[in-house]
């Protein structure tokens, strides 16, 4: 290890460089390290004692962006200016996130596609991954300005839940942000190392892992054998946590003062300085038997017998999840080993009393459950950074493995340090009608652009059956063993047309080369999101230009003249910004010609159900 000093004026760590662990939270963030001479993981706190740095960005004027503390103060004055649960958002698509729509104050742009959502702000758009290497970056400048040294790799926390699009995303916001991201580990994974689980060689545990936060609950079960962590089931609820407790306060004490809900529409100043109140009030009666302030000049109390009442149909659905789980994973609460706290909203002593009676074992809660999970991404850090001499190494990716996507974008299916063997599997389709082949070329590196990667390999699909776009499913699998060989397979599913190759991805690469690759990819970040974004909205323009164009061929009859000019000129400008235009530009354009064809589209789906319909007993 390298040496360390202290900054006699701040007390803080001063090293050449550290591996830090990294808590990604929906509500908070937070960093941790090791430290090098207590080798006990401790989160960094800034001088006033605070770890926690609220997920939030606020965009000002003139450009300006403030992340944390500072941006929070915006949530009420500026909404549709300050981004905040942004985790929600990652790897997923538009889709996915319109039923909930209405809980985010900003505006996310929901026009019923499958594409990657983005969030607009005045004529910018933005990405979860940007918006999040934001929150990243201002950790990344805290923990430089606590330990006086560069921080260029990291560790971060996801979900066990997160699937492959939400974890690459981690993993791209990370690379925006100036990081290195050497792994992503699961929440639950680095609690367990945080309380020392899966350090010991042949350990067998069987864990359940309960977070309850601000916003959100899940609840894993995990398997430990000899340091691997598997999991085994997960289960929650991403709209269930602390924030409801506190309502369910605020609505009894509405009850109380006989407030009309519609008091509280029309004063968002009152609504929050209750909201405000009643989280006050469950931190205090986790200690106290009773809590008494007023609001306004009205007089406010609860005893916890009462906060009890309400908490308690909330704490029963966490409960329920931990049931499905363990049924998931074939098991029983007497299997349950070991079980870990973590979360805010643990710290109340009913969910406490109520896990522990579920499981019929004491609960792992003696650290802060707010930084566990922070704390045992620095466990992991401290492993790959080689300091802990008793935790076996699996063989890892050096590189990043992927295939070229349209506009010569780099698709990643297995990212650079993941453990071997592995084995990933992602589905494409075609871009054109009748399209009979695809040609699969394999990447190895960590640039958006394949121009800037090292090709390995390229093969031919042929004999896909003629179909319209979009409808052929192509499953391409990478599979690495454990010689660090690729087996490379794509397979049209309807078919069952099938080709593969072999190739050694590391092969011809020295040390110093692979380095180069890592650090031209950290280097060139900011520019390689902006490339792949124009480029992902150029392919996104072409396409609904070609969709509209086909729908106007079928339907011109049903369109007023207005209609097809509007239509034609919309499609005109796009088709000229994508050859000249920026991103936004483009986006914009594209929002336009939506909302021209929005309605016509509408229209004639209305009249071809109605026509359907025609004579038709519903009740049939």
């Amino acid at each position: 290890m390298s040496k360390i000093g202290i900054n006699i004026a701040t007390g803080s760590l001063q090293q050449e460089e550290m591996i830090v662990g990294i808590d990604l939270g929906t509500t908070n963030s937070l960093v941790a390290i090791v430290h090098p001479d207590t080798q006990k993981p401790v989160v960094l706190k800034e001088y006033n004692g605070t770890a926690l740095v609220p997920s939030v960005v606020h965009f000002g004027d003139a450009g300006s962006v403030s992340v944390g503390d500072e941006a929070k103060k915006f949530l009420i004055t500026e909404p549709q200016n300050t981004i905040f649960s942004v985790k929600r958002l990652m790897g997923k698509s538009y889709n996915d996130v319109k039923d909930h729509s209405s809980f985010f104050t900003y505006k996310i742009l929901d026009d019923d596609t499958e594409r990657l959502v983005k969030v607009q702000l005045g004529d910018r758009f933005y990405s979860p991954i940007e918006l999040s290497s934001l929150v990243l970056k201002e950790l990344k400048s805290r923990a430089e300005h606590i330990l006086k040294t560069a921080v260029n790799r990291a560790v971060i926390t996801v979900p066990a839940y997160f699937n492959d699009a939400q974890r690459q995303a981690t993993r791209d916001a990370g690379k925006l942000a100036g990081l290195d991201v050497l792994r992503i580990i699961n929440e639950p994974t680095a609690a367990s190392l945080a309380y020392g689980l899966g350090m010991k060689k042949d350990e067998v545990r069987t864990v359940a892992v309960y977070d309850l936060g601000g916003g959100t609950f899940d609840i894993s079960i995990l398997k430990i054998t000899s340091g691997i962590f598997e999991v085994l089931s997960t289960n929650g609820n991403t709209y269930l946590g602390g924030d409801d407790f506190d309502s369910a306060i605020v609505k009894y004490w509405q009850n109380e003062l006989s407030l009309p809900d519609e008091e509280l529409r029309n004063d968002k100043s009152l609504a929050q300085s209750l909201r405000l109140k009643a989280e006050e009030a469950k931190i205090c009666l986790s200690s106290h038997s009773n809590f008494e302030s007023s609001v306004r000049e009205r007089t406010v109390s609860l005893t916890k017998e009462e906060f009890e009442n309400l908490a308690r149909p909330f704490v029963n659905q966490t409960i329920y999840c931990c049931k499905s789980a363990l049924q998931d994973a074939g098991l029983t609460v007497k299997d349950i080993e070991e079980v870990i706290m973590v979360g805010g909203s643990t710290r109340v002593p009913l969910v406490k009393k109520m896990i522990s009676d579920l499981f019929q074992k004491p609960l792992h809660d003696s650290m802060n459950p707010d930084e566990v999970v922070a704390l045992g991404a620095a466990v992991q850090a401290d492993i790959l950074a080689g300091n802990n001499k008793d935790f076996l190494l699996l063989d890892i990716t050096p590189l990043s493995l992927g295939i070229e996507t349209m506009g010569g974008l780099m698709d990643v299916l297995i990212p650079r340090n993941s453990k071997i063997p592995t084995k990933v599997g992602r589905q494409y389709t075609t871009q054109k009608d009748g399209q009979s082949g695809m040609r699969i070329s394999v990447f190895q590196g960590e640039r958006d652009l394949v121009k800037d990667n090292r090709k390995l390999a390229e093969f031919s699909l042929n004999g896909i059956p003629a179909m319209p776009a979009g409808l052929p499913k192509v499953e391409v699998s990478f599979l690495v063993n454990a010689d660090g060989i690729l087996v490379v397979k794509a397979k049209e599913l309807r078919s069952g047309v099938e080709q593969s190759i072999e190739v050694k991805p590391q092969y011809g690469l020295t040390d110093e080369e692979v380095e180069k690759m890592l650090m031209d990819s950290i280097v060139h970040a900011k520019d390689d999101m902006k490339t792949r974004a124009l480029v992902e909205a150029q392919t996104e323009a072409g396409q609904i230009i070609r969709t509209t164009n086909n729908f106007l061929v079928k339907n011109r009859e049903f369109l007023s003249p207005q209609e097809l000019v509007n239509t034609n000129n919309a499609i005109a400008n796009l088709q000229k910004l994508i050859q000249s235009g920026t991103k936004d530009q483009i986006q914009t354009a594209i929002e336009s010609l939506n909302e021209i064809s929005k309605p016509y589209a509408e229209r004639l789906m209305d009249e071809a159900i109605g026509k359907a319909m025609k004579g038709k007993n519903v009740l049939e």
